[in-house]
């Protein structure tokens, strides 16, 4: 696991900018997570959840759901950087997300961010 790094102040973030983090350490997409987030999302189309039927598919098994490796955001963001020394922080967004591959079970994902730009709010 990767240790966070650990901004305190707005001049500690700037400083960050242009500053890859990570990777973070592996997860591993399972059946058992994919099918909850289809149970939570309601999006239980079968090349996610039809074991059977997605081993006959384009994937020889299931794949997790494009949304699914992006909800695993969050979690990574906090094995790269914690925000222990502000009030609070928030999730901006994303910019420009795209699922250009499959994840199939098993499947083993991580995570690189760039500080980018940091502006400064009233």
């Amino acid at each position: 696991m990767t240790t966070p790094i650990r901004p305190t102040s707005i001049a500690d973030l700037e400083a960050l900018v242009g500053q890859e983090l990570g990777p973070t350490g592996w997860h591993v997409l399972v059946q058992d997570d994919i099918n909850s987030f289809a149970d939570l999302t309601n999006d239980h189309q079968w090349i996610h959840v039809d074991e059977e039927r997605a081993a006959a598919g384009p994937f020889a098994g299931t794949i997790g759901h494009g949304l699914f490796t992006l909800s695993l955001g969050p979690a990574f963001m906090e094995e790269l950087m914690a925000f222990d020394g502000f009030a609070h922080s928030l999730n901006y967004g994303y910019g420009k997300v795209r699922f250009p591959n499959p994840r199939p079970v098993g499947s083993r994902v991580r995570m690189h961010a760039t500080v980018t730009e940091v502006e400064r709010k009233k």
